[in-house]
């Protein structure tokens, strides 16, 4: 049983005098590993960006935001602006996260199976050629905004998946997972982009550093380093070199992400062993009526067993799961305070959603990023090359496909790089902020449709999974309500079922619940990779 916020100790490990402050930190974790809460308050800033920039309030806060901030070290004296530092280093680290999230996929999530990889790498694809081509139509003759055209081909894989959350468990986790794995890929073009065509002309010297500290790294890698201290200190001088470069320093972030070790320095199956007997010897050295400080022997065995145990979670998770938080509740907030600021104000408001490059943004996102992602969706499944997933039809594509058309973050991100006036900027910005939320308005509603023809059919989707950590892609949200619509069927068929297919599969198990007045009954099991 998994502590929850309603019963933080259900193993009644800890003292009754704390349960309070593990309630309340449950509830903290719960809420910081929301996609939907991350979204929501991203949204949220966004939203105050707007207002300040179309009040009278712009010019300080731009003004604040342009304040520069001077480190000296000697004769080395360097200087950035607090917009900088958020643009240049907090998304480096946002790229540092997209990287292990990357990376995991990669070496056990959905990116290792081809086939089973080949429908959203193929769609992310085509959702980033059409709004390539849509962008071209509006600017292609137009040398000043031609060069925008990657701002309408990335997605955010946050807004997404929050909006997708709202659904909780009335749409399948095959959505779910083929939006995540489809974003997953955009990123990774996302990025060639940006390191390709949105760097400034390189100096060959500062390459030639940032790749000696890259092989540095991997030798760290090679070498079985599995502490995280000496990647960061090394991973700061990659970014330091990258960004001399002039290629933009958050690919820094994604370098440093592929070269930390996904394994474990202790070997997990002595571990069982070596542990137990520490769990034996602590257990004979404690004496109930001395306190806890004066037991020494005592004290030794459970600092060394905390010790090793802390060192069996692999590095890239820890790191993970350590950034999370920070990245999506202050990152990503503050990205979008300082980069949603559009002002209409003494501006021809006409001209700027009139301009090609709004075109071009707007269309490219909310008509390209759908029509891209389901013609090569449906392309791929005609050829036989991949199957829809699981329990998943065309309309919940069509849904998933209008949600790759939120491209927040990473959209603005690129229009920073991709203009170098201010115009142009503000015109791409309206265009990012007005698609995506009509995309996001509107996938919902087309997975909201589909989502109510399954309800009055009595139908949920279930995700469950043995997994103690359950990832964002596997929908964390949908999942949490798998053991009340389980456990409160009262079946204990059904849940020796679930556990059957869990423990075959290793991953999430995804089955169809048929309500039948207060009862349920299972019509499907199927097990998929989270």
């Amino acid at each position: 049983m998994e502590p929850t916020a309603k019963n933080p100790d259900p193993h009644h490990i800890f003292i009754d005098e704390v349960q309070g402050h593990q309630r309340r930190w449950l509830k903290v974790i719960q809420f910081t590993s929301s996609s939907t809460k991350a979204a929501a308050i991203m949204l949220a800033a966004a939203i105050v960006a707007l207002v300040i920039a179309n009040s009278p309030f712009f010019e300080p806060f731009e003004e604040f935001w342009h304040t520069h901030v001077v480190v000296g070290v000697g004769g080395f004296i360097g200087e950035m602006s607090l917009a900088h530092i958020i643009n240049d280093i907090f998304m480096a680290v946002f790229f540092l996260l997209v990287g292990l999230e990357i990376k995991y996929e990669m070496t056990v999530g959905e990116l290792t199976n081809i086939r089973q990889a080949a429908l959203p790498i193929i769609a992310a694809c085509g959702g980033v050629l059409a709004p390539i081509v849509i962008y071209s139509i509006f600017n292609a003759t137009n040398p000043e905004t031609s060069h925008g055209w990657g701002v309408p081909t990335a997605t955010d894989i946050a807004f997404a998946l929050g909006i997708m959350a709202l659904l909780g468990n009335r749409v399948p986790n095959g959505v779910r997972v083929f939006l995540s794995t489809l974003a997953v890929a955009d990123d990774i073009i996302a990025i060639l982009v940006i390191a390709i065509f949105y760097g400034q002309s390189p100096s060959l010297m500062w390459l030639a550093i940032a790749a000696a500290i890259l092989v540095v790294l991997v030798l760290m890698n090679r070498a079985h380093v599995y502490a995280l201290t000496p990647y960061m200190l090394v991973g700061c001088l990659l970014w330091f070199a990258v960004f001399m470069s002039g290629v933009h320093s958050t690919i820094a972030g994604v370098l440093l992400a592929f070269t930390i070790p996904t394994g474990s320095r202790v070997d997990l199956q002595k571990f069982m062993t070596w542990s137990g007997d520490r769990v034996r010897e602590a257990r004979a050295a404690y004496v109930e009526t001395e306190p806890v400080t004066l037991q020494k022997d005592y004290m030794f065995t459970v600092t060394r067993l905390s010790s090793v145990a802390r060192q069996v979670v692999p590095p890239a998770t820890r790191l993970e799961h350590m950034l999370y938080p920070w990245v999506y509740f202050a990152v990503l907030p503050l990205f979008a305070l300082t980069n949603a600021d559009v002002s209409f104000l003494g501006g021809d408001v006409l001209a700027m959603v009139s301009s090609p490059v709004f075109f071009g943004v707007f269309f490219g996102l909310l008509l390209g990023k759908p029509i891209g992602i389901l013609l090569f969706s449906f392309l791929t499944v005609k050829l036989k090359i991949a199957n829809l997933p699981d329990h998943v039809n065309w309309i919940h594509m069509l849904g998933a496909g209008i949600l790759g058309g939120v491209g927040f973050t990473m959209a603005i991100f690129v229009a920073n790089l991709a203009f170098p006036e201010a115009v142009l900027i503000a015109d791409a910005k309206i265009g990012i902020l007005s698609a995506s939320l009509l995309a996001g308005v509107i996938g919902f509603l087309f997975l909201f449709m589909q989502a109510k023809a399954a309800e009055r059919q009595g139908i949920s989707y279930v995700s469950a999974s043995l997994d103690e950590v359950v990832r964002q892609t596997a929908g964390e949200e949908a999942a949490d309500m798998a053991d009340d619509v389980v456990l409160g069927a009262g079946d204990e068929d059904l849940v020796d079922d679930v556990r059957e297919v869990l423990e075959a599969e290793g991953g999430v198990a995804e089955f169809v619940v048929h309500e039948i007045r207060d009862e349920a009954e299972a019509e499907d099991v199927t097990g998929t990779r989270p």
